[in-house]
């Protein structure tokens, strides 16, 4: 993927790691981050620094850009608003939360109980709203069968149990653009949403969300850019514009009845600034930015909403598009800057968002909240109930989405990951359980799309149960598995694999006693709060570990390194070796220098020099190499495996983003080589080809491939043993907790 000049001249991808910060260590995820004030509803933010920005001298200075504000996460309210009486047309909820219509690959299967299981988890957890994405099996464009008619029957059945309501989104992918539909073309398209409504109506879904952003069919025609009509529906006035829409508004309500919800989900703004990250210099004033003098402004949009509202819509989902693009709104600025694509460093702290979006977005609270302003403006125009999507993690401020509401921005929000990542969420929060709410933890692993990529490579880091359970490589019910007689269960080690055992284990009725050789349960995750900072709260995850011991009653014994012969001395029941992997070796052919080596998990405390060659492709390279960037040390990445293997241990898209980001800022990678030799300053470099390069070197981090390490296994004489996480099979996170949650229900 390539990139701009001007997004290469303006240091694209040093976004951040703001919340590394300069001497972070393993406590940074407070409210001493850089911040933009105290009000926490900054757009933009790019004067407000007063309250911790870093000297510009020690950093990139686009990292500082947006400063973020960590002041704002606060969970002190009593959520009186928040748990208040919502009405969306005849339909009232008893709370402003709703779950959106994403984030499930359930549907690959066809329509089979895993589908059912999914969805009747958020009604379980007290979610009264559940916008189903799209099932190919309701939108046969011939007759669609009893069996699939029966089992829309029995999804709203199952959900209705627990007080949930269903409705269907109905997300018409643009085959065609707008500019090539006949008139035909449009009734057809038009007939089709009628003909979902009327059935998922049979079925006993309560409404339709006619999705309309994105790459959808009806952006096609709420876009000037898109639409390129010279008629009726064209784009030389908003009625135009709006037509189809409206008419598909119309008609549903004309076939369904107007006690059936039609709820329209639109680009509340679009960006006007070039996305495409493809331009040349050849072209960049003509090609590249006259599409995105054509986007919906804020202006716009509510004109359009004026219109969706006066032909019936009974309520607006408002969300951001870059031109044609899905973007995660909880991701960071580089989402945004590299199309699409997920970083890992927090969100505004590179991009100018005050220069962007109408310089109207939230970009201060790492992506939290970030429409509620523009929100605001839509409620203003319209008499609907508005909501927009949001990330509202328990860690991410409950206080402030309770304001909101209370100050009429928004009267509901739109939910898919914090719900999907603690399903129980609703319910937890109505309890005033929030401690006991799993975080997500933004790494967007989930973030591939609704294909067979998602079924292989999407996976939630906290929850091992999401897309999942009833498949052949997940556990068979969300359910835990009943225990006839508890067993004593050692587990040892204290990171995210073993914290994760212990907590299932226990949790089914076993006595569980987890050893720690440190003076922390914290695995891996201290390195990888340290380098990516607060944007990931993974030291709300330790954090949510460490509670879940505490509820579920597992005895915790730190400082105490475990050999064999202490495990044969208790004579547990059962083991689980979770202790880490083993360091990896940097290869080095002749050592002739005085270049130190550091360890991947020390290098931030220590003095690296100014030219830094990091060992290894993993995440703990890529990591370390954006954290050592944005600082602005010169960086050279040097690993034996080959191009497709960087920096796999990421989500796929901050893999593409990483790499997109480092090389834009001047990292060198070389792949399928070794150092040969390490000189005085320097280091010789060896390509698979044989071809050699010399690079100034005042450190060497080791982030070489770890290694298992589950020796002990053999010398323990229990029948019953499991080695799990990194001393198993060294990889991340989440295969760590993924494999903790399965040996948990194993035992």
């Amino acid at each position: 993927m390539g990139i701009t000049r001007r997004q290469f001249l303006t240091g694209v991808g040093a976004a951040g790691l703001v919340a590394a910060g300069a001497g972070m260590g393993l406590t940074g995820c407070s409210s001493s981050e850089p911040a933009t004030g105290g009000s926490g509803e900054t757009a933009g933010g790019a004067a407000e620094t007063s309250t911790g920005s870093a000297p510009s001298g020690d950093f990139i200075p686009q990292a500082y850009v947006n400063p973020q504000d960590y002041n704002y996460r606060q969970n002190t309210t009593d959520f009186k608003t928040l748990f208040s009486p919502l009405k969306i047309g005849p339909l009232t909820l008893s709370h402003r939360m709703i779950k959106s219509a994403a984030g499930s690959a359930t549907y690959l299967n066809g329509l089979t109980d895993e589908i059912i299981q999914y969805y009747v988890q958020f009604a379980k957890g007290g979610v009264e709203l559940i916008w189903v994405e799209k099932l190919p099996q309701f939108e046969l464009t011939e007759g669609v069968p009893q069996s699939t008619i029966e089992f829309g029957k029995r999804l709203v059945a199952e959900c209705g149990k627990y007080g949930a309501k269903l409705g269907y989104q109905w997300a018409e992918f643009a085959r065609k653009t707008a500019g090539e539909m006949t008139k035909e073309d449009i009734v057809a398209a038009q007939e089709k949403g009628v003909a979902i409504a009327k059935l998922v109506k049979e079925m006993g879904f309560v409404g339709v969300e006619i999705n309309s952003a994105g790459f959808n069919l009806g952006e096609q025609f709420l876009s000037r850019y898109h639409n390129v009509r010279t008629d009726e529906y064209g784009p030389d006035s908003f009625e135009n514009r709006a037509r189809f829409v409206v008419e598909c508004i119309q008609k549903i309500k004309e076939a369904c009845g107007k006690d059936f919800i039609v709820q329209i989900l639109m680009n509340c703004i679009e960006e006007t600034d070039n996305l495409d990250n493809n331009a040349t210099l050849m072209w960049l004033d003509n090609a590249v930015t006259e599409p995105h003098n054509r986007v919906t402004t804020i202006e716009e949009g509510i004109e359009l909403a004026k219109l969706f509202e006066k032909a019936g819509c009974d309520s607006l989902h408002l969300r951001l598009g870059p031109l044609g693009y899905h973007p995660c709104q909880f991701g960071s600025d580089l989402y945004f800057i590299l199309n699409g694509l997920e970083g890992a460093t927090g969100f505004g702290t590179q991009w100018d968002f005050s220069r962007h979006w109408q310089g109207q977005l939230i970009a201060n609270h790492s992506g939290a909240g970030m429409l509620l302003n523009v929100t605001a403006r839509y409620k203003q125009a319209v008499n609907i109930p508005c909501g927009t999507v949001t990330y509202m993690d328990p860690a991410h401020a409950p206080d402030f989405f309770e304001q909101a509401l209370a100050d009429g921005k928004v009267d509901f929000y739109l939910m898919n990951r914090p719900l999907t990542v603690d399903t129980e969420y609703v319910n937890k929060l109505k309890e005033k359980r929030i401690d006991e709410i799993a975080p997500c933890t933004r790494c967007l692993h989930c973030h591939i799309g609704s294909n067979e990529m998602n079924r292989e490579m999407g996976y939630c880091r906290v929850n091992a149960l999401t897309q999942r359970v009833m498949t052949d490589k997940g556990p068979k019910t969300y359910e835990l598995p009943s225990i006839t007689t508890p067993k004593k269960v050692m587990v040892i080690g204290g990171g995210p694999a073993g914290m994760e055992a212990a907590r299932i284990a226990a949790a089914r009725g076993h006595k569980v006693t987890l050893y720690e050789k440190k003076g922390a349960l914290v695995g891996n995750l201290s390195f990888a709060h340290a380098v990516k900072g607060p944007h990931e709260n993974l030291e709300d995850l330790r954090k949510y570990l460490i509670r879940q011991l505490e509820i579920h009653g597992v005895e915790v014994v730190l400082n105490k390194e475990v050999d064999a012969a202490f495990v044969n001395s208790e004579a547990p029941d059962a083991v689980v070796l979770a202790i880490g992997a083993l360091p990896g070796e940097v290869e080095v052919g002749a050592n002739n220098g005085n270049v130190p080596i550091l360890d991947y998990a020390q290098f931030m405390g220590k003095n690296t020099g100014n030219n830094v060659i990091i060992f290894g492709s993993n995440a703990q390279a890529f990591d370390a190499a954006l954290w050592l960037t944005v600082r602005k040390k010169k960086v050279t990445i040097v690993t034996p495996n080959p191009n497709k293997d960087l920096d796999k241990q990421q989500s796929h898209h901050a893999m593409r983003m990483m790499t997109s980001a480092l090389y834009a800022l001047g990292v060198k990678v070389y792949p399928e080589s070794t150092i040969k030799e390490i000189r005085d300053g320097e280091v010789v470099v060896a390509s698979k080809m044989g071809v050699e390069y010399v690079i100034p070197a005042d450190s060497i981090i080791n982030a070489a491939d770890l290694k298992p390490n589950k020796a002990m296994l053999d010398e323990i004489n229990v029948k019953e043993k499991y080695a799990i996480g990194d001393c198993n099979e060294p990889f991340n996170i989440a295969m760590a907790i993924r494999a903790g949650n399965d040996v948990g229900r194993a035992l």
